[in-house]
């Protein structure tokens, strides 16, 4: 779905004035309870990446100035455990956009909720989201500006992510695609 768009045609719509990476950077926090914790007793990956989904999905919006929906997780690592009690700090900003989409970066801190130590990184992760509008086709989104070298250096990433993200889509499908041609199915 992303970097694909054909519906919106650069020659009719309008520039769009880019935004600083700072005007929709966000911080979501969340004490983990009981509720949280998988067989282990830690805190399950799956709450963790709805926490980072729920981030990054409120980055993109404020970004586009729209509804946006996740179009893919490039990477998410799980660094340490969380466990109950720590208070998950999830940060995100958005780190690059085209035409439509936008890569938001993610990181995932946790601390004591009762403690006065710092928190520490327990996770990252990188989503891309399409801007829709309420038919739920593509709009174009505003340009990211970055403000700091390392908001310049994560947008850098975050190209280098895309060119790869496209070129493992084309390798499978000519895979599939002569897999087919051989007679073999899927």
């Amino acid at each position: 779905m992303t970097d694909q768009v054909t519906d919106v045609n650069p020659d009719t719509e309008p520039d769009i004035p880019g935004k600083p990476t700072s005007a929709s950077r966000t911080t979501l926090s969340h004490i983990m309870t009981h509720n949280d914790t998988n067989l282990l007793g830690t805190v399950h990956g799956g709450v963790i990446m709805k926490l980072v989904d729920d981030a990054a999905g409120a980055v993109a919006g404020r970004h586009s100035g729209g509804p946006a929906v996740t179009a893919s997780m490039d990477e998410m690592a799980f660094l340490e455990p969380v466990r109950v009690g720590d208070l998950v700090h999830v940060k995100a900003q958005v780190n690059w956009t085209g035409r439509t989409s936008m890569e938001v970066g993610v990181r995932v801190l946790a601390e004591r909720w009762n403690e006065s130590t710092p928190p520490t990184q327990v996770g990252s992760a990188y989503l891309v989201f399409a801007a829709v509008d309420a038919d739920g086709r593509p709009r174009r989104v505003p340009p990211v500006i970055p403000e700091t070298d390392r908001d310049r250096r994560r947008c850098q990433e975050a190209q280098i992510r895309r060119t790869h993200r496209l070129a493992r889509r084309r390798e499978i499908r000519e895979l599939r695609e002569k897999r087919a041609a051989e007679g073999f199915e899927d």
